[in-house]
């Protein structure tokens, strides 16, 4: 990534610019000198589509002298190339943070669905840190042990002290008697070609470089690739439509990027909801930019993925006490699966 966020470019503001706008500012490396601009804005926009950057080039990106640029120049070595864009209007959030679990070390919460946990171009202020700092001005730390996905609901853990926030992410980083468990709803029901309910899945992971989506992951047995691997139990299998459609608890032996939806894929079941590993990866850049269609919505079924992270066990970071909490199954992934037929 080569966005500059310490660069102070509002002195360089272009006369045509609107004052209250927001720049970003991206360098750019010297082994992609020579690339058309929108190219190499699409490597840095990662979430947008190649559609939607170019747009996004012809209304906003200027060089550093504040000359407006085209979607067709050539990028050169140490360039830095500024985006001006309206303040962003960020998209309302979930900022009803259920609590379950405190001490004066460690706070563990029920994440909801669609808030986001770390700051992105879109959510700046409406982050699961943001919203806690909000209601908790008297804590004076706040540090996200892990990460879930924007879509991803569930338990999460957050320390509230340095010590409490290095031990934690040690423990995490070595999986030192970490237990992680998470409900999915899935289309299809996975099966590695035997029939079992319960097994054990092994596939090594990486960046998938075909993919114009730079954070798709895909399944590669090479010795380089990301060692993964995830228990699966499928606890029940409904219908509708002719389609079957599966409720799996899955049990993390590794925390790779996308592990569980990566590998449901593999084995014929995707998320339900998923848009990047789902029936059309290209409802992922739709999404991103706000664009999916009414078709894109009744393909997915549900407005995300329906993964949710329901419990999580270890030893308490600081005081060495077990300490298992979970998360109940949040309303829309039990609406979903309520309205499908057993058996």
């Amino acid at each position: 990534m080569t966005r500059l966020r310490m660069f102070d470019a509002r002195a360089l503001r272009p006369p045509d610019v609107a004052e209250d706008s927001v720049v970003s500012v991206f360098r750019v490396p010297p082994e992609v000198a020579g690339q058309r601009l929108d190219v190499f804005m699409h490597t840095q926009l990662h979430r947008t589509s190649r559609t939607r950057t170019q747009a996004i080039v012809r209304a906003s990106a200027y060089d550093a002298s504040g000359r407006r640029l085209k979607p067709n120049d050539r990028v050169q070595a140490e360039q830095h190339i500024l985006l001006w864009r309206a303040p962003w209007d960020e998209t309302p959030v979930p900022v009803d943070i259920p609590i379950l679990y405190e001490d004066e070390h460690l706070l563990a919460v029920s994440k909801p669905a669609l808030l986001p946990v770390h700051p992105t171009a879109r959510y700046h202020k409406n982050t699961l840190i943001k919203v806690l700092q909000a209601s908790r001005p008297d804590c004076p730390f706040l540090s996200l042990g892990h990460r879930l996905d924007r879509e991803t609901s569930g338990v999460m853990l957050v320390s509230k002290s340095r010590a409490c926030d290095r031990a934690l992410k040690k423990q995490l980083s070595d999986r030192d008697d970490i237990e992680k468990t998470y409900l999915a709803l899935t289309w299809g029901v996975p099966d590695r070609g035997d029939g079992a309910t319960t097994f054990r899945w092994e596939r090594r992971l990486e960046l998938d470089p075909t993919s114009a989506l730079r954070v798709k992951m895909r399944i590669r047995d090479a010795p380089e690739a990301l060692y993964a691997a995830t228990v699966f139990f499928v606890e029940e299998v409904r219908h509708a439509g002719g389609r079957a459609y599966a409720r799996v608890r899955c049990t993390l032996e590794t925390g790779r990027q996308h592990q569980i939806r990566v590998h449901l894929a593999s084995l014929g079941a995707p998320v339900v909801g998923d848009k990047l590993y789902g029936p059309d990866d290209q409802a992922f850049a739709r999404s991103a930019d706000n664009e999916l269609t009414a078709e894109d919505l009744t393909q997915l079924e549900l407005p995300r993925h329906a993964l949710h992270a329901a419990r999580l066990a270890l030893s308490h970071p600081i005081t060495g006490r077990y300490l298992a909490v979970e998360a109940p199954l949040p309303a829309d992934i039990a609406d979903f699966w309520s309205g499908l037929e057993p058996g």
